[in-house]
């Protein structure tokens, strides 16, 4: 399914992973907004659930291995051209989990992947919702 103008919506799946005090991030490596700092994760594919899609992209995409995964939000980003039909629409399923071995490194769509503290991921310019996602995630976690 072609990823502008859809039929239908595309399911993506992020992930919030711990690490002690500290968060997993990662610098795309492809367009769309190639370079930015995200969350890592992808799309899920078919016949796979979502927490097996978290643990396959978080690992493609930089090497590390995660645990205890729950679900936070679900998000839907939406964006209309200027004739007001959607070109893009993705539904978006973020989840939290926990380190559980493996030393980040970008791999896949990821050209860096690191653990920052919750003050360095406070001060990157990300999408609003990444950093309400990742306080939700705080939250649950009791962190």
């Amino acid at each position: 399914m072609p990823r502008t103008y859809p039929d239908r919506p595309i399911v993506g799946v992020g992930a919030v992973v711990f690490r002690d005090n500290q968060v997993l991030m990662i610098r795309r490596g492809k367009p769309p907004r190639m370079g930015d700092w995200s969350l890592p994760g992808g799309m899920q594919e078919l016949g796979e659930t979502v927490f097996a899609a978290a643990l396959r992209e978080v690992h493609e995409e930089t090497g590390v291995t995660i645990q205890n995964i729950a679900l936070i939000d679900v998000i839907d980003s939406i964006t209309p051209d200027s004739d007001g039909r959607i070109q893009f629409h993705y539904t978006l399923v973020d989840v939290v989990a926990e380190w559980r071995q493996g030393e980040p490194m970008g791999g896949s769509d990821a050209m860096h992947a690191e653990f920052m503290s919750f003050d360095q991921v406070a001060a990157l310019d990300l999408w609003r919702e990444t950093h309400r996602i990742i306080a939700l995630a705080r939250q649950m976690r009791g962190i």
